[in-house]
């Protein structure tokens, strides 16, 4: 129940739900028992805390293969990117190349310095069948050298998984600092972000990671000497005015959300448990089971499903006749939770001619289950009646 109305959730891009049973009842549970301040003190809840942290950091490094990178947590994605893309462009980064489905968290930023002079952007290469043109990117590189690659590794909109090695593999010939946006991805698409092709990841702890709210992160290459963009108390070197170099204290700045970490740490321990290609396995037959569902009604036109390309538990459509919003208002009324409009993406509608109304996202996980669709069915013959 949610609000007195049984929901069928269809929003996992947004946040996957529900969590796992572990997630609550630990977070729970050691907020009670060790809910100290995590490197503030040498007594046993500040170590307690202090230790779970740095667990939550391993299991992170082996989800991610990534034994030697450093393990940076934050409140949200977004201000990960924040911190990687102003440190890069403070450190001299001129040239940006991005993918055509970067979220906003990454394209405000950009779009900022471009307009101040520090920096130009350019799109990587898309063909219109949603393939990632590595020859002409290439020879985009070979125009425009690039300092910086930015992609998402899985677009929030349409779902589809682009070819990170093979994109990184190229950029580093040519010198440049790479980003990978995992947050529709970690956790769920296995990526060995161990490689030295991989200098930074992001992921986002309430999505793929099934993990709570207010804690996600990135991997970093430590042997990048990024400049620090926010400052604030570390627990360390508290006589410096300058922040630390090490690593992770010089982007930590301020307190920990110490619960946060809690439930990051049991959803972690889950994925481990259940298996990334167990998770993988059901999202995808979930996505499958969707699709099958949203081609019955004629009226519903899918966009951006490509025979042939990979994606992640993610489906867009639009309605002729209903704009998006209006659309959701829909689904809203039959208790079925959808994303509506540009979905912080509105690049990757401008590629898709999806801009600017915008489509209606549905995006399943490995909890979706047989009542959801079920209800989903009720939802569209409900709008079927209307049209």
């Amino acid at each position: 129940m949610l609000g007195g109305k049984i929901v069928a959730y269809f929003d996992n891009a947004a946040t996957t739900y529900p969590k796992p049973d572990a997630v609550y009842s630990f977070m729970d549970e050691f907020y009670r028992r060790s809910g100290a301040n995590a490197g503030r003190g040498n007594y046993g809840l500040a170590q307690s805390a202090k230790q779970m942290i740095d667990e939550t950091r391993n299991l992170i490094r082996d989800l991610l293969h990534c034994p030697s990178k450093q393990v940076i947590f934050m409140p949200t994605a977004t201000l990960a990117l924040n911190i990687i893309l102003q440190g890069l462009i403070k450190a001299g980064i001129k040239k940006v190349y991005i993918s055509p489905f970067e979220h906003n968290a990454v394209t405000r930023v950009l779009c900022s310095f471009e307009k101040e002079g520090r920096i130009q952007t350019y799109e990587l290469s898309v063909s219109s069948d949603m393939k990632y043109d590595l020859a002409r990117i290439r020879y985009q590189f070979d125009e425009n050298k690039p300092d910086l690659i930015v992609v998402s590794h899985a677009s929030n909109v349409f779902g589809l998984v682009a070819p990170l090695n093979e994109i990184f593999s190229l950029a580093k010939k040519y010198g440049a600092y790479t980003v990978a946006d995992m947050s529709q991805t970690a956790g769920l698409v296995d990526c060995n972000v161990g490689l030295s092709t991989f200098d930074f990841a992001v992921f986002a702890g309430h999505k793929t990671l099934y993990g709570p709210t207010g804690i996600s992160g990135f991997v970093m290459n430590p042997e990048i000497k990024l400049p620090a963009v926010l400052y604030g108390g570390t627990g360390v070197e508290s006589a410096n005015m300058d922040m630390p170099d090490g690593l992770p204290e010089r982007f930590e700045m301020g307190t920990l959300n110490i619960s946060g970490v809690a439930g990051l740490n049991a959803a972690l321990i889950w994925i481990k448990e259940t298996g990334i290609e167990v998770i993988a396995k059901k999202e995808n037959a979930n996505r499958e089971k969707l699709l099958r569902i949203l081609s019955e009604y004629n009226w519903m036109k899918i966009v951006g499903n490509i025979q042939g390309n990979q994606y992640v538990g993610i489906v867009s459509g639009v309605i002729d006749g209903i704009s998006s919003d209006s659309a959701g208002a829909l689904f809203s009324e039959k208790g079925i939770a959808v994303r509506t409009g540009l979905q912080c993406a509105p690049i990757a509608h401008k590629f898709m001619k999806t801009f600017p109304a915008g489509t209606i996202r549905f995006s399943v996980g490995y909890f979706t289950n047989d009542e959801d669709f079920e209800e989903l069915r009720n939802a569209l013959d409900y709008i079927e009646g209307g049209q």
